[in-house]
């Protein structure tokens, strides 16, 4: 039997533009803040903000080595207990890839997640929209068997800014007007029409490949709220699900 976790356990999964804790008791992610990546001074109020004292134990994973490293290191240069999660052989999850090392450990976060959420025998399609846009399928015995990776809405924006001569940055982050009437609405317009359109294009296929032509739908990152509201099918929000399959990876690697 696992033990439970403390309530002085954190989790912290290290993105590409924010780290992101979450606070954990037994059962689950209870508090979640999203702080700078490479600001110590802000990691440092966080715990007391939460009214956490003396040391603490954390389970740190993300797909940017190097922040996370230094994370780690400031970590424990406080005296805390600090566990990595790097590899997909310390997740309580099968795969079918010949090469889950070479998957964003996020992702494959996300399944360890999903499988405690999802109905039995029913397959749940994982999608997380931060810098970049993955969606996962996850099948209906809990195996991750992959998925699709593309741009987030931030990063299509700055795309079209970067290599063109005239149109402008603009943050897309909320209900776009079709047709657009200036520039700017235009281009928020397209951002999210090629986000919706693409998640929806590839659950549809997933959907219909799925054993009962059906699977359950979460969405996790940034963008997540955003892209939910603007879906056509059933989707459960959830923000804290990457931090939710680190929570279940470490109570699986505290288990004797």
């Amino acid at each position: 039997m696992a033990h439970p976790l403390p309530v002085t356990h954190l989790v912290v999964d290290v993105g590409n533009s924010r780290i992101k804790w979450g606070l954990c008791d037994a059962v689950a992610v209870t508090a979640c803040a999203g702080l700078p990546p490479d600001d110590p001074d802000a990691w440092q109020q966080q715990p007391a903000a939460w009214g956490l004292t003396g040391p603490l134990r954390w389970t740190v994973s993300g797909v940017h080595p190097a922040r996370r490293q230094r994370l780690a290191d400031w970590l424990r240069e406080r005296g805390d207990t600090v566990e990595l999660v790097t590899a997909p052989g310390q997740l309580p999850l099968q795969t079918a890839l010949p090469h889950p090392d070479k998957a964003g450990i996020d992702r494959l976060l996300n399944a360890v997640a999903v499988n405690s959420r999802r109905r039995p025998g029913v397959p749940a399609v994982a999608v997380d929209a931060g810098s970049a846009v993955t969606v996962d399928y996850v099948d209906e015995h809990g195996v991750f068997r992959g998925g699709a990776i593309l741009p987030g809405l931030r990063l299509m924006a700055q795309a079209l800014h970067d290599y063109t001569a005239l149109l402008p940055v603009v943050a897309v982050d909320g209900p776009a007007a079709m047709p657009g009437l200036s520039t700017a609405e235009a281009i928020k317009a397209g951002v999210l029409a090629a986000a919706v359109g693409g998640i929806e294009r590839l659950i549809g296929a997933l959907e219909r490949a799925a054993p009962a032509g059906a699977v359950q739908v979460f969405l996790a990152g940034g963008d997540g709220g955003l892209l939910t509201c603007h879906l056509t099918r059933p989707a459960d929000h959830w923000p804290a699900m990457t931090l939710e399959g680190l929570r279940l990876t470490a109570k699986h690697l505290m288990t004797p």
